[in-house]
Parts: structure tokens; sequence; C-alpha cells
């Protein structure tokens, strides 16, 4: 084989071996009419959650095994990024009957 062709070659070998990172997502929860919807949530390690408040009264979304505690002011929006992955339980602490749950994928 010719040197003119090995550049062909190891061209489509770099590009074909080199990985695109994925993306990380945006995903959703809104705190409305005191429920969070949606009730279940799936997401990946690196996602960010956006806390979307709609109530006219301050929310958290307090994790039982303590790994978040977030603060959701009345009528505004809050973000934080997942760092681990597991099966979460959240609630409110002002309002202990809002709950839900959020699966964490690596």
């Amino acid at each position: 084989m010719r040197r003119e062709c090995y550049l062909p070659v190891m061209a489509a070998l770099l590009f074909g071996a080199v990985a695109i990172p994925a993306q990380a997502a945006t995903i959703q929860i809104t705190a409305a009419d005191m429920v969070f919807a949606p009730s279940e949530v799936s997401a990946k390690v690196g996602d960010t959650i956006e806390w979307i408040n709609k109530d006219v009264l301050v929310h958290t979304a307090t994790a039982r095994n303590g790994d978040f505690d977030v603060m959701m002011p009345a009528k505004k929006t809050v973000t934080s990024v997942l760092k681990r992955a597991g099966t979460i339980e959240y609630y409110c602490r002002f309002h202990p009957n809002m709950k839900a749950v959020l699966t964490i994928a690596p």
C-alpha cells in the first residue's frame, strides 16, 4: 500500500474512535397546588433539575437520605445538578404531605 493511501484510512480510524460525550438533560419538577409533579422522575448524574414553584407558599425539595435540600421561594424557579446515583425519596419540609421520588442513574 502506498503512503498516500494510509492518510484516509488513519483519518477514518481516528474519527471513528472519537466518542461524543452525552449531553446533560434539564428536567422540570413543579410544585403546584401542594403537589410535586411529576411525582416520579428518572434522571442521570449530571442532569439539572429545574424546581419550579408555582404556589404562593415557600416549598423545599428535601431528600430523605440527605443528598439535597433545595429551597424554592414562592413563584420562583431554582436549579440543582444531580451528583450521585440512587433512588431518592424527597418531600417538602414545610408541607410533609408533598412527596415524590427521583431515580438517578449513573
